[in-house]
C-alpha cells in the first residue's frame, strides 16, 4: 500500500505543474550577435532565471592565466540571500589576447567539487576572442551553504612563441525562493570524488586506472546520483579516429582502438555506465573549423548523470564504500572528475536494503572488431574497420524507508557503432569516421507493487568526420575536413504511469575547411571555411527555444533566434534545462 502522505505530495506536484503550464516563461535575454563579427558565437541557450533579483557572489575578477599554477579564491555564501534558493547559476567570462596560443582546459572548483569544466577558444594574430559560459548549479546547493576554498585551473604557457594571455572572471547568482519561484528540490549532500580537497581532475591513462573515493555516507540515503565528466587528452584527444593496434601501422593512425566508455562501480561492483562525448577542441584537426563557432559543448561541457539509487540501502549501512570511475579503452589519457549527490530520508534515521539484481556484472565492455581492409598489389589500401558494442542491463535494489519498502530499478541500454573507412594511395589519404554512441535508460521506483515515479532518458551522439588529403604533382598538399557533431537528448518523467513532463534537446554543428601546404609542408593558407549550428529545445509545458547560425570565412554570416516558436520568440520556463544539463528533482517545477 502506498502511504497516504506520499500520494498527497505527488498529487500536489501534479497540480503545481498544471498551474505552471501556462505561465512562468522567460524570453531569451541576450542580444543577437553582430553579423560580420569574428568573435566567438554559439547558438546555445543561456540558463533561464526565475523572477526577482539575485544575490551575486564574485569568485574572482580578471584573473590572468600565464602558467600552470592554480588560481585560488575563497567563497562565502551571500548574507543577503541566506534563506532557501529557487536557483543558483554560475556565470563566467573568458578572453584571450590576440597572438598564438593553444586551446587550454579550463575548470573551476569549490571544496573539491567541480563547478565548471570546458576548454578555451584559440586566438589568432588579429582576433582576441571573448566568450561567456553558464552552468546551473542548483543541485549543488548543499555545497554552497558553507564557506570554502576554491580554485580556477587553466594551465597556459606564455613566452616568445605562445603569446596569448587568458583572462577570466566568475560569479555565482543566487535567486531567492518566492511565491512565484518555489525553493528547489535539491540533494541534501554533495560529495566530490578524488583526493584534492580544493579540486582538480584525475588522470586515467589506462582502462584499469580509477578515479575513486571511499565515503561513509549518512545512514538514511534515499536517492543517489553521480555527475561524471571524462575529457580526452594528449594521445586520447582524437580517440574517435584511432584504430585497433593490429591495423595502426597499415593505415597510419593512432592505435588503441576507438571505443571509450566510462564505467562506474561501487565497492568494485558495476553500478552503471556513462557514454563519452567526442568533444573537439578549438585547435582540433583544423583550427579554422572552429572560428568563430566552436564544436558542440567545446567551451562548456555537460556532465552525464548516473542514477545510483538502487544502491541506497547498501550506501546507508554506516560502513565505508568506494565509488569509482574508470574509462574503458583509455589510452593515455582522460581527465576525469565526478560528484556524488545524495538525497536523505528526512523521516528515517536508518534506511536499510541491498542490491537484489545486477545484470551488468559479467558484461565486460569488450567491443566486436571487424575489418574489410585490403592492400592491392601496388600498395593501395582501402576498406573499413568496424567497432561495435551493445549492452542491456538492469540494476535493482530495495530500501526500507519511511515511505515503506521502495524498489528502485535502473534499466539501461548502451551502444557504440563506429566505422573507419580508408582510401590510401600515392596521391590520397582519406579517412572517414562514421560513429554513433547512444544510451537509453529508465529509472523506476515502486512502493510495494505500485509504480510511483519513473524517469526515461535517451542520449544519442552522432559524429562524422571526413579528412581528405590530396598530394599534387608539385608536392603541395590540400587537406579538406568536414565534421558533423550532434547531441540529442530526450527526457520524460512519469507519475503513477502518467506523463508529467517531457523535454527534447538537439544541438548540431557542421563545419568545413581546407588547409593548403607547400611542398616543404609549410601552411600556405586555407579556403572554404563555413559552419552551421542549430540548437533546439522544446518541452511539454510549451517551452520553445530554436536558434541557428552560419559562419563563412571566419565571421558570422547569419543568426536566427526563435523561428518555429510561438510569436517567433524563444520562451522557456525558468526551471527548465534547455542546455541539456542534468536534473533529477522529482518534479520539473522544482
Amino acid at each position: 500500500m502506498v502511504p497516504e502522505g506520499f500520494v498527497r505530495h505527488r498529487l500536489a506536484v501534479a497540480v503545481l505543474l498544471a498551474t505552471l503550464a501556462g505561465s512562468g516563461f522567460v524570453a531569451s535575454a541576450h542580444a543577437d550577435p553582430v553579423i560580420g563579427s569574428n568573435n566567438v558565437v554559439v547558438a546555445d541557450p543561456s540558463v533561464p532565471r526565475p523572477p526577482g533579483q539575485p544575490c551575486v557572489v564574485t569568485l574572482f575578477s580578471d584573473l590572468t592565466f600565464t602558467d600552470f599554477n592554480t588560481r585560488p579564491y575563497s567563497y562565502t555564501p551571500p548574507a543577503a540571500c541566506n534563506g532557501r534558493w529557487a536557483k543558483v547559476v554560475l556565470e563566467a567570462d573568458f578572453s584571450v589576447t590576440a597572438g598564438r596560443q593553444y586551446d587550454r582546459t579550463a575548470s573551476l572548483w569549490l571544496g573539491g567539487v567541480n563547478l565548471y569544466f570546458g576548454t578555451t577558444q584559440e586566438p589568432s594574430a588579429t582576433v582576441s576572442p571573448a566568450w561567456h559560459v553558464e552552468r546551473d548549479l542548483t543541485d549543488y546547493t548543499a555545497l554552497l551553504r558553507s564557506a570554502g576554498a576554491g580554485q580556477a585551473i587553466i594551465g597556459n604557457v606564455v613566452n616568445s612563441t605562445y603569446t596569448g594571455v587568458i583572462h577570466g572572471s566568475a560569479r555565482l547568482l543566487f535567486y531567492p525562493a518566492t511565491a512565484q519561484a518555489r525553493a528547489a528540490d535539491v540533494p541534501d549532500a554533495v560529495y566530490p570524488l578524488g583526493a584534492d580537497p580544493v579540486g582538480s581532475t584525475t588522470t586515467l591513462n589506462t582502462s584499469t586506472d580509477k578515479l575513486a573515493r571511499t565515503l561513509t555516507l549518512p545512514r538514511n540515503v534515499e536517492r543517489a546520483y553521480l555527475d561524471v565528466f571524462t575529457q580526452s587528452q594528449s594521445g586520447d584527444e582524437f580517440w574517435y579516429t584511432c584504430v585497433p593496434d593490429a591495423y595502426a601501422a597499415q593505415v597510419q593512425e593512432c592505435g588503441g582502438g576507438n571505443f571509450r566508455e566510462a564505467e562506474i562501480s561501487i565497492d568494485g561492483q558495476p553500478a552503471g555506465v556513462a557514454p563519452v562525448y567526442p568533444w573537439i577542441y578549438t585547435g582540433g584537426i583544423d583550427p579554422y573549423l572552429w572560428r568563430p563557432t566552436p564544436g558542440v559543448q567545446t567551451l562548456n561541457f555537460m556532465p552525464y548523470r548516473i542514477d545510483l539509487t538502487p544502491f541506497a540501502g547498501q550506501l546507508s549501512d554506516g560502513t565505508p564504500h568506494e565509488v569509482a570511475v574508470q574509462v574503458a579503452g583509455a589510452n593515455g589519457y582522460f581527465s576525469a572528475t565526478a560528484t556524488l549527490l545524495v538525497y536523505r530520508d528526512a523521516h528515517a534515521q536508518q534506511v536499510t536494503g541491498s542490491i537484489t539484481r545486477n545484470t551488468l556484472v559479467g558484461q565486460a565492455p569488450t567491443p566486436t572488431i571487424g575489418s574489410t581492409l585490403a592492400t592491392a598489389s601496388n600498395g593501395d589500401i582501402s576498406g573499413d574497420i568496424t567497432t561495435r558494442l551493445e549492452r542491456k542491463f538492469e540494476i535493482e535494489g530495495v530500501a526500507q524507508t519511511s515511505h515503506g519498502r521502495v524498489t528502485s530499478t535502473v534499466t539501461q541500454k548502451v551502444g557504440f557503432d563506429d566505422v573507419q573507412r580508408f582510401t590510401i594511395n600515392s596521391s590520397t589519404y582519406r579517412q572517414q569516421t562514421l560513429q554513433r554512441t547512444w544510451a537509453d535508460s529508465v529509472s523506476q521506483h515502486r512502493i510495494g507493487s505500485v509504480l510511483t515515479t519513473e524517469q526515461r532518458q535517451r542520449f544519442n551522439y552522432p559524429f562524422t568526420l571526413d579528412y581528405n588529403q590530396q598530394l599534387a604533382s608539385d608536392g603541395s598538399i590540400s587537406a579538406a575536413t568536414t565534421v558533423h557533431q550532434g547531441y540529442h537528448q530526450h527526457d520524460e518523467r512519469r507519475l503513477f504511469g502518467m506523463s508529467l513532463y517531457a523535454a527534447e534537446v538537439e544541438n548540431t554543428v557542421d563545419s568545413a575547411d581546407t588547409l593548403a601546404f607547400d611542398a616543404s609542408g609549410a601552411l600556405t593558407g586555407h579556403s572554404g571555411q563555413q559552419s552551421a549550428q542549430t540548437f533546439v529545445f522544446h518541452d511539454s509545458l510549451g517551452g520553445c527555444y530554436r536558434t541557428s547560425l552560419t559562419t563563412q570565412a571566419g565571421v558570422l554570416a547569419s543568426y536566427s533566434a526563435g523561428p518555429g516558436c510561438p510569436d517567433h520568440h524563444n520562451r522557456v520556463s525558468w526551471f527548465a534545462h534547455p542546455d541539456g544539463s542534468p536534473d533529477s528533482s522529482l518534479s520539473p517545477g522544482r
